[in-house]
């Protein structure tokens, strides 16, 4: 499997505050049945004020100690980019952290805030998808404008969205509510991929393999690999892997 929503990257973000702690998040992956990672640390304006250089660069390094501890894992660099406004002139500036492609069309892991959808979200996106670049939105079901009203799920995915599912969510880690919202989701076929979001070994784990395995008696099979295989090596076959 290609997990590619992963906070692994050591000391960068709100994920893996260690070498160590990255390195056996690499092991818990490969157990888990996750071949490729994509490495994708937050970039949040004034919280997690993150480049797509400094994220390379801690990539290799990364790749480098994988090498080193005789780690099979494969890695990649992108970004899990918060919206806000900036994000239209960092395509100007062509420093988008792209994720891969889409029909075409660059890709961008997406995050809105876990409270509310924002207003203006739909003409931002309106106006990433008329620039070629596809808007990837990371766990939606989360979202608590979207638990409490789905109309403000079906607005994102009329106006052009993909969408990237937990495998926590799917599995219950987070709650109840989520789960059942993650199952809607899913029966509905409006998931194009599934990730990890691991920010950890222990509360927030790898839960890809333990998500496929529960899927495979609740949707068919085609589309579980679909959402765990097929779609995420589409997407990131543009990503150099190290």
């Amino acid at each position: 499997m290609i997990d590619l929503h992963n906070h692994i990257l050591p000391g960068i973000d709100d994920g893996s505050k260690s070498l160590a702690t990255s390195l056996q998040m690499a092991e818990q992956a490969l157990e888990c049945g996750v071949t490729h990672i994509v490495c994708t640390p937050h970039i949040h304006q004034g919280y997690f004020d993150n480049t797509q250089d400094k994220i390379v660069e801690a990539t290799k390094a990364f790749s480098q100690h994988l090498i080193a501890a005789g780690c099979q894992l494969k890695v990649a660099s992108a970004a899990e980019l918060r919206i806000c406004p900036e994000i239209m002139s960092w395509y100007s500036n062509n420093t988008l952290p792209y994720i891969g492609m889409w029909q075409s069309k660059h890709v961008i892991l997406l995050e809105l805030p876990h409270s509310h959808v924002p207003a203006g979200t739909d003409n931002l996106i309106r106006w990433l998808l008329n620039n070629n670049v596809q808007p990837l939105i990371a766990h939606p079901e989360r979202n608590r404008d979207i638990l409490a009203d789905y109309r403000k799920f079906e607005m994102l995915k009329r106006c052009g969205c993909i969408f990237q599912l937990t495998a926590g969510s799917v599995i219950g880690r987070f709650s109840a509510p989520i789960k059942t919202l993650s199952l809607k989701m899913l029966s509905e076929k409006s998931i194009c991929v599934i990730a990890s979001d691991s920010h950890g070994l222990e509360r927030r784990p790898n839960d890809m393999g333990q998500c496929r395995e529960f899927l495979q008696n609740e949707i068919d099979d085609q589309y579980v690999t679909t959402l765990v295989e097929t779609n995420p090596t589409k997407i990131t076959q543009t990503l150099s892997w190290m």
